[in-house]
């Protein structure tokens, strides 16, 4: 019900768009019939609230031995430092790159060797930006635990790249959810379900074929 309330919320702010007559192009090239900027979440007091409160919760049932919350910079911090309020536990965030002045810093905040770290990121698609944030916590010689999204398009690249950094994912939300909601509320039909499906089945070779807008 929690993760329902979620997606109504991020449909309503055009946080998610779905698009069924011309589909979006991605800085990759990439076409697509959805779009997403969660970076509008923090906006919305009552929606992030939820994400928090959804995370928080995923956290204490496939990570129960998490001792530290970590955000990828940049969208990952806010949600991170709210999760680990709920939790009570210490916050650090993780950089893009080192620091090239001062300490040199990479990772914000305070660790120690026996530390479980779970990292945060908003969007998972291919998990280039939140694996670099896990290796260079291994790097520095800490335990990341696994990782924390908001949502992912469930892209069989980020699943291969998970499984080849010896590193679990876990998300709040899936592009199948979505779709599977917005059918299951009549905001799309079938034929623009199987639309939304065939994309995701290959996104990188999907043709677009225009389906009648009937939501």
């Amino acid at each position: 019900m929690q993760n329902a309330k979620i997606i109504d919320t991020l449909t309503a702010d055009q946080i998610i768009s779905l698009s069924l007559t011309k589909p979006f192009q991605y800085a990759s090239g990439m076409l697509a019939p959805i779009y997403t900027d969660f970076r509008l979440t923090i906006a919305n007091p009552q929606l992030r609230e939820l994400i928090a409160t959804g995370l928080a919760e995923m956290i204490q049932t496939y990570y129960p031995d998490a001792t530290v919350i970590g955000g990828v910079a940049t969208a990952g911090i806010p949600h991170a430092a709210w999760v680990a309020q709920k939790l009570n536990l210490p916050l650090i965030y993780v950089r893009s790159k080192a620091k090239d002045h001062g300490a040199n810093k990479q990772i914000e905040g305070r660790l120690s060797t026996t530390d479980q770290v779970v990292l945060i990121d908003d969007l998972i698609s291919t998990g280039g930006s939140v694996l670099k944030a896990v290796q260079a916590v291994r790097d520095a010689g800490y335990h990341v635990a696994g990782v924390a999204a908001i949502y992912t398009y469930q892209f069989p690249d980020a699943q291969q790249n998970f499984a080849d950094a010896h590193t679990t994912l876990h998300p709040l939300l899936t592009y199948t959810d979505v779709i599977q909601q917005a059918f299951d509320q009549g905001q799309v039909s079938q034929e623009q379900f199987d639309y939304l499906s065939a994309w995701h089945k290959d996104p990188w070779h999907w043709v677009s074929q225009e389906v009648k807008n009937e939501s």
